[in-house]
């Protein structure tokens, strides 16, 4: 039977399930979930990792959690390779990272880019990795280093240089050439980080050996046309090897030697001066690790290009210390805590296979994460790039259908820098684990009895509950890879704790939309207030000298309610919100339409404002720090700060609106026009506007053939313009840029606008002219079961089709505001 047999017959029974859990759902329906277990047992004196250095700053780690300056904390990473990207813009994208609440960037060191020519290593311009850490350093961000020496990340070789295949050597073992090399890396890696590591005060907390080793390869470059790929491992490993990530055989008469491997090539970077609190290693599907000197590192791919299509079970709540992903493991589980490096930030399409990452995709997964007891979150990628071409060959992985320039990945930050609607849905949950994290990280996983174990059950509610002794949170979606979900509507959760139940909402039920997730707390402290519950979720926490603030939202469709315990020496002083009260507690229910404010005081003279917004508004807030003041800013535009400015930038618009939250008198100084603004009904907010010069850009379009037409590059960027982006809308097979004779940039078509940031290309010597050459689709394609039926042509008077609808250039504007 034919995948696309098959796809039709489980999407026909899937319709039928969901017709009938509809029907089930109409008179709603209360879970119940018992939390009155232990909590969880945490012990540290097995890891041989952590670290304090001179300024008295301290890593530390246990089976459950990482803590920073010995208070737990959870690590949020994102991957960007400083070698895909032009180093004139690396400070401005690390910036970008931070305003998506990143607090460590993992960076990959490709061995083959630094050394294409063996002897001669190359550290400068986009390969300069010590400015990237310094750079990360200046902007007080922390950095996970992946030195390989495989690395793959979709480049040649898996990042192992040509050369290395003409020496009488084994690859990735301990034959002693090997080494010699691999030595010889590490060491001039250890050089560009002198003074950079952890230990001396430096960015640089952790190190990556290795990369899926003894699970994972990429096919040497050097092939033939037609010929089975070639892995890049050592012939003792080759039936242990496989295309991607997955689940791998636990039987591998050669695991002890991989174990050994690992653990010298960690003494080799140690030599190397590379001593750091961190060591991690990929631990899914059997892969080596380093018992108790490493972290095995966790991964998920719910869209993958290497499998056939098929319902990912990565979105079903599971503890996931007990069983982790990608399971057997080689190590044992309750040994380590869930730390993520690899979650899908989007995917890389190859010729064969183009499948498209909804954006809510990725907080819903994020959110199972979380809820099944991960305790790090980590990005593949969260910042696309372009790979560059070595003076022999590109460095793309060509051999595995790559693009030969782009790696945009569909990430939260595309190939170019621009922010993707990914980037703020995530940025929610940042903000949660950013402000809550503390409390979060020793939290137990506790399942429903009857939870949801199959991907194509879609009838049954998905939640699980996070909790340590009587309080906690409750996690749930809606989410599942290639199926339309039903709207939960009317449910409601009953929690037994050591202290009694908690009914949540207190009466009637609330709504779970298709495609969301939420977090609920109970029995949460809200800076000496208790919430015995609320229908919305954590945002933000901050405080101002004698005011602490918390920021809620209301997810889609959700009217919020907080129930507060009365306790003595706490009044509720002011509300904007319907207020309901009994001996026991305070109801405060509020508008969601628009923000609101509640305000509590306290005997001590303190105060705690909590401001409910709604989910908008929460993906465009911006927390921001003005020496000891913090305040949120809500804008359309991005929002980063640098140094003493704020940078707005905004892609179409010359008008920048902004709001900053708590309202007061705020002395601030635009390079532009800048005017205080009504703020209407909301009077929480101080409400500005800055007009930028509007851009009169245009751009010259010539046909040269159907198929092919060059673009002028305008010579300079106006003043108020942050980059210009070129928009092709265009239905063909593939897309190739050239500047000057050159390639420069390239697209796989899956059904997207193809868009280009032309000001690296500004500074480019020569003609200031891309010219394009587009492929058309063709029948049959085999991506075209990654595709929605209307996103596939007629091919019935003609089997090749090729649109281009439209070519244009939209300015990225840029304020620059200082807050003095």
């Amino acid at each position: 039977m034919n995948t696309w047999r098959l796809i039709l017959i489980l999407k026909i029974q899937l319709l039928l399930i969901g017709i009938l859990s509809t029907h089930a759902q109409k008179g709603g329906h209360s879970y119940q979930i018992d939390i009155t277990g232990p909590d969880k047992n945490v012990y540290d004196d097995h890891l041989k990792l952590g670290g304090t250095n001179f300024l008295n700053e301290s890593f530390s780690f246990n089976n459950y959690y990482m803590l920073m300056n010995d208070k737990p904390f959870i690590p949020v990473t994102g991957e960007f390779h400083y070698s895909r990207y032009p180093n004139k813009y690396w400070e401005e994208s690390i910036n970008k990272m931070k305003a998506g609440r990143i607090n460590t960037i993992a960076t990959y060191v490709f061995w083959i880019m630094h050394e294409e020519k063996e002897g001669e290593f190359n550290w400068q311009g986009d390969n300069n990795l010590r400015k990237f850490i310094e750079l990360c350093k200046a902007n007080n961000i922390d950095v996970i280093v992946r030195i390989g020496p495989f690395c793959h990340g979709e480049i040649r070789n898996g990042g192992l240089p040509d050369w290395l295949l003409g020496k009488p050597l084994i690859i990735r073992s301990n034959d002693k050439e090997y080494l010699f090399h691999v030595e010889r890396l590490y060491q001039q890696i250890g050089e560009q980080l002198e003074g950079l590591l952890f230990k001396d005060g430096g960015p640089v907390i952790g190190i990556q050996i290795e990369n899926e080793y003894q699970h994972s390869a990429a096919p040497w470059g050097l092939t033939y046309p037609g010929q089975p790929h070639d892995f890049t491992v050592a012939e003792q490993d080759r039936a242990a090897t496989q295309e991607g990530v997955g689940m791998a055989d636990e039987n591998n008469p050669y695991e002890e030697l991989g174990n050994e491997h690992m653990k010298v090539l960690k003494s080799l970077a140690i030599k190397a001066g590379l001593d750091v609190p961190l060591y991690t290693a990929t631990g899914w599907g059997y892969a080596a690790i380093i018992e108790n000197g490493s972290i095995p590192v966790t991964s998920a791919y719910p869209f993958p290009t290497w499998a056939d299509i098929e319902l990912s079970p990565l979105y079903l709540y599971q503890d996931l210390q007990k069983t982790p992903d990608y399971s057997p493991v080689r190590y044992k589980s309750i040994d380590y805590p869930v730390i993520a490096a690899e979650i899908g930030g989007g995917i890389m399409c190859t010729y064969a296979r183009r499948p498209t990452v909804p954006p809510k995709s990725l907080d819903a997964l994020i959110n199972r994460f979380l809820g099944s007891g991960a305790n790090g979150i980590g990005y593949y990628m969260y910042h696309g790039g372009s790979t560059p071409r070595g003076k022999s060959n590109y460095y793309s992985d060509e051999a595995y259908g790559y693009p030969k320039i782009s790696y945009d990945f569909q990430a939260p930050l595309s190939e170019y820098g621009q922010v993707k609607p990914s980037f703020n849905r995530l940025k929610v949950l940042h903000y949660f684990t950013e402000s809550f994290g503390e409390i979060l990280a020793p939290m137990e996983v506790v399942l429903p009895d009857k939870r949801v174990s199959s991907p194509e059950n879609i009838k049954d509610l998905r939640y699980s509950v996070r909790k340590k002794g009587s309080s906690g949170f409750i996690f749930m979606h809606n989410y599942q890879d290639h199926l339309e979900t039903n709207e939960f509507k009317n449910i409601s959760f009953t929690v037994n704790t050591n202290n009694g139940e908690v009914r949540i909402p207190e009466s009637d039920g609330f709504n779970l939309p298709s495609e969301e997730n939420m977090i609920f707390p109970f029995n949460f402290d809200l800076g000496g207030v208790t919430i015995q519950y609320a229908t919305a979720q954590p945002l933000l926490h901050f405080s101002n000298s004698n005011t602490q603030f918390y920021v809620f939202f209301a997810p889609e469709g959700i009217q919020p309610e907080f129930s507060v315990s009365r306790q003595k020496g706490v009044i509720l002083n002011g509300s904007s919100c319907v207020v309901d009260e009994n001996d026991n507690r305070w109801l405060i229910r509020c508008d969601a339409s628009n923000a609101v404010e509640f305000v509590f005081g306290k005997s001590d003279g303190s105060t705690i404002q909590v401001l409910v917004i709604n989910r908008e508004q929460a993906e465009k807030s911006w927390l921001l720090k003005k020496d000891s003041k913090t305040f949120v800013v809500f804008s359309d535009a991005t929002v980063i700060q640098e140094k003493d400015f704020i940078k707005f930038l905004q892609t179409g618009k010359n008008r920048v609106h902004f709001q900053i939250y708590p309202k007061d008198e705020y002395n601030m100084q635009s390079n532009e026009k800048m005017a205080e603004m009504s703020s209407g009904s909301i009077d929480l907010f101080s409400s500005y506007q800055i007009e930028l010069s509007e851009s009169e850009l245009k751009i010259d379009v010539k046909e040269i053939d159907r198929n092919k037409l060059s673009v002028n590059i305008p010579d300079q960027m106006p003043e108020s313009v942050n980059d210009l982006i070129l928009q092709i809308d265009y239905m063909g097979d593939t897309g190739m840029g050239f500047l000057n004779g050159r390639l420069a940039v390239d697209n796989f078509y899956n059904g997207s606008v193809w868009e280009i940031g032309l000001r690296t290309m500004m500074n480019e010597p020569g003609e200031k002219k891309l010219t394009f050459y587009f492929r058309p689709l063709y029948e049959n394609a085999s991506y075209y079961e990654d595709f929605k039926a209307d996103q596939i042509p007629d091919f019935t008077n003609n089997n090749q089709v090729l649109k281009i609808n439209s070519i244009e250039v939209v300015p990225e504007y840029k304020a620059l505001l200082k807050i003095y």
